[in-house]
């Protein structure tokens, strides 16, 4: 019997786990190694890691968490989990199955990407669904926005911030009233109705976007706000999760669901997407988990 299990060890699970560590639990962090950012250049606005490569992360995160010698790490999915009496019965894949006492679920979000050549090829080194992580390394470059309608207009503009030279692609008929294409206007940003074919770029990044009609436009970066799903989505659905309008698991104070003994950590849970937020909601997790254990056990 584990006192915590943690499915994910991305910036979530990997702090709960050392929070948890220090707290003496004995704990399981269960992980496939393919983390949201894996194709990320960098962890940025991270205090102490800011710049730091995915993979550095998470391999200086593991090799603090190894002198806690309660924490024990598996790459292994988890396949499955249901409510048991005193916890949860979680199984691995291949079939193994563990007992715990507390479950955190920190596996992030999974993006969709437009079925157009070079979203998925260009996804973390050219293509990017967040200006704060990566706007300052595009910053006063000619930057392309893929969106329509107020959504895609607001997030162009938001785009303004790092750079003067925003063209706003929405792929077909904008959506947006003349007052918002004239609002747009104003700010510097263009708007494009062309139908994309592709984008083209390289290893070192996004070079252009290429229409079915015209001339390509020249950009250094591409933003989109992709439709997102949760990536353990079977798993939060047969542990009978709230979930949101949206999909998302509904969680209260310290990350907790309405599952007993039951937490969500990390993107999964809030709009904010940083890896620094998503640790802070691990720390919180675990520290309302230690504290729960200790009522149970002193009660």
């Amino acid at each position: 019997m584990y006192d915590v299990l943690i499915v994910g060890g991305g910036p979530a699970g990997l702090s709960a786990a050392l929070v948890l560590g220090r707290c003496r639990r004995r704990v399981l962090v269960c992980d496939t190694g393919r983390p949201r950012n894996s194709v990320s250049w960098r962890v940025s606005g991270y205090l102490g890691h800011d710049g730091i490569k995915p993979a550095d992360f998470r391999r200086v995160g593991r090799e603090q968490i190894a002198s806690y010698d309660s924490v024990e790490f598996r790459d292994v999915p988890v396949e499955d989990a249901r409510p048991s009496e005193g916890g949860f019965e979680v199984v691995m894949h291949g079939g193994e199955r563990v007992r715990t006492k507390k479950l955190i679920v920190a596996t992030g979000l999974v993006n969709e990407l437009p079925e157009i050549p070079g979203f998925c090829e260009l996804w973390g080194h050219g293509v990017y669904h967040c200006p704060y992580c990566d706007g300052w390394e595009h910053r006063d470059q000619g930057i392309a926005v893929y969106g329509r309608g107020r959504k895609g207009m607001n997030f162009a503009l938001e785009l303004t911030v790092w750079s003067r030279d925003i063209v706003l692609c929405t792929d077909g008929a904008s959506r947006l009233e003349p007052a918002d294409v004239e609002r747009l206007a104003r700010h510097g940003v263009r708007v494009d109705e062309r139908r994309l074919l592709r984008l083209e770029g390289d290893a070192e990044g996004l070079h252009r976007v290429v229409f079915r009609t015209g001339e390509p436009l020249p950009r250094g970066a591409l933003f989109l706000i992709p439709k997102e799903h949760q990536a353990a989505a079977e798993l939060v659905e047969r542990l009978a999760c709230e979930t949101t309008s949206k999909g998302r698991v509904r969680t209260g104070e310290y990350e907790c669901t309405n599952v007993p003994g039951l937490y969500v950590a990390g993107d999964s849970s809030r709009r904010v997407q940083f890896a620094i937020v998503a640790a802070a909601e691990g720390a919180m997790a675990a520290f309302a988990i230690n504290n729960e254990l200790v009522n149970e056990e002193t009660a």
